[in-house]
């Protein structure tokens, strides 16, 4: 007689607090490391925005002063502001990196929650890396168990599944108990929300945030002896029922441990400050620019063939904030053509209101060819397919099915740190940058986490 398969939560609860440092291989840790460095990079970069400015001043009116630092600044709060704050940051410039394990942001959620906890408790490096490891891992598998439709159906999965990721984190490092785990997953689970309406203005970011924030929230509470659910995922009033049309996979809750989806299907590291289903298709246009060295007055018309899932999330075809061009593939393919790739050097009114552009965008457009298939749409979820006609006749096309800097199609280590570089140096100096640096790259060591940021200024 075989046996009825174990609860969801009850899987996770026991994996995430039973794991431990030698459980996880180098190899993932080292992904996580990386995740770490290129999440406070972006935040860096991102708390000089002004939604993460807007963030810092709530918090610091509602919120007493603490142990955990507010990056970007020498404030410190406790660590359910920090959480707050450094998430907002993390993904005020969609710069952050992104799994495909439920389309989900997932450590712009993850590591503020642990690093905000982690200092205010006194932890190390390593045991941070194990945190966000057990955080990352259970997110994710509940992203694979839901699938690709509950992005589709419109829920924005960093909202919805951020808690369960930070929760996770955030209750390693306080040495939860299953049980104790258990209620912090069930709160998490029970009190996510998060809508795709968010793209394009602040909140996409505050969402972030607030999901960072809940993490560290229902962990504290589950410390303290709140109970939440039993089984959130698959109860008739759960998870499952009211946001998936489609099959819960449970099985994918029984490989925790032993395959490790930060490996597979693995983290995307952007290149670009610009939603990711943008990616492939600026790839495919700096290629086509490179090898045939035309300029962009030569441009009649870009087409760009893509997957749904771009042409919904790319909803802004005549972006009128930075905001939205964000979400805009005529933005991206413009600015690519115009200055070489969107950089954050781009993501101003200036650009955007330039003559240039202005006469760009409109030479862009995006459809959805009889070429996305399921079996296509699965081996390219965010791929391009593109074609750029000059006005002397001439046609170019190319294929991208995943974009550079992509776990499918990875750029060199040494991308990481120019990228972090270039998001931290204007926001605390190059010395300094350089010595975070060093510091976030040794972090996986028996050192303190506490003032890790405002060591290096």
């Amino acid at each position: 007689m075989s046996l009825a398969p174990q609860p969801p939560t009850l899987l996770l609860s026991e994996w995430a607090t039973g794991v431990t440092a030698a459980g996880i291989p180098d190899r993932i840790r080292q992904i996580v490391t990386s995740c770490v460095i290129d999440t406070i990079g972006v935040a860096l970069a991102g708390a000089r925005t002004p939604v993460a400015g807007t963030a810092r001043h709530f918090a610091a009116r509602n919120h007493p002063p603490g142990r955990a630092e507010i990056w970007g600044t020498t404030d410190k709060m406790s660590a359910l502001a920090a959480a707050f704050c450094n998430g907002t940051a993390a993904h005020a410039l969609d710069f952050d990196d992104n799994c495909y394990a439920g389309f989900v942001h997932g450590s712009a959620v993850i590591v503020p929650a642990a690093v905000a906890v982690a200092q205010d408790f006194g932890a190390t490096g390593a045991q941070l890396i194990t945190a966000i490891t057990a955080g990352a891992e259970c997110e994710y598998a509940v992203g694979a168990a839901a699938g690709q439709g509950l992005y589709d159906k419109g829920w924005w999965t960093t909202g919805l599944l951020g808690p369960i990721g930070a929760g996770v984190a955030a209750g390693h490092l306080l040495r939860l108990d299953p049980r104790q785990m258990r209620s912090c997953i069930g709160l998490a689970v029970t009190s996510a929300g998060g809508a795709k309406t968010c793209f394009g203005n602040d909140a996409k970011a505050l969402l972030a945030g607030q999901a960072s924030e809940s993490g560290v929230k229902w962990a504290t509470l589950a410390a303290n002896g709140a109970s939440g659910a039993d089984e959130p995922f698959v109860s008739p009033n759960g998870f499952a029922a009211l946001h998936i049309d489609g099959p819960f996979d449970i099985s994918a809750f029984t490989d925790l441990g032993r395959s490790w989806r930060l490996e597979t299907p693995g983290i995307d590291i952007k290149k670009f400050p610009i939603c990711l289903s943008s990616h492939a298709a600026v790839d495919v246009v700096v290629e086509i620019m490179v090898r045939e060295g035309f300029s962009p007055d030569d441009v009649e018309e870009v087409l760009c063939d893509v997957p749904p899932v771009v042409v919904a999330n790319l909803k802004y075809g005549s972006p009128a904030t930075t905001r939205e061009a964000q979400f805009s593939m005529e933005f991206a393919i413009a600015a690519t053509l115009c200055f070489g790739a969107p950089g954050l050097e781009q993501l101003n009114m200036g650009v955007l209101e330039s003559p240039a552009m202005q006469v760009m965008m409109p030479r862009v457009r995006m459809a959805v060819g009889p070429m996305w298939d399921a079996e296509r749409r699965a081996a390219a979820p965010e791929g391009a397919s593109v074609v750029i006609s000059l006005k002397d006749g001439r046609r170019y096309s190319g294929y991208q099915s995943h974009a550079l800097g992509t776990a499918f199609n990875p750029v060199p280590p040494a991308h990481l740190r120019e990228k972090f570089l270039r998001c931290a140096e204007p926001a605390i100096g190059e010395p300094a940058a350089q010595r975070l640096l060093q510091a976030l790259e040794g972090l996986d060591a028996d050192v303190p986490v506490r003032d890790l940021l405002n060591a290096a200024l």
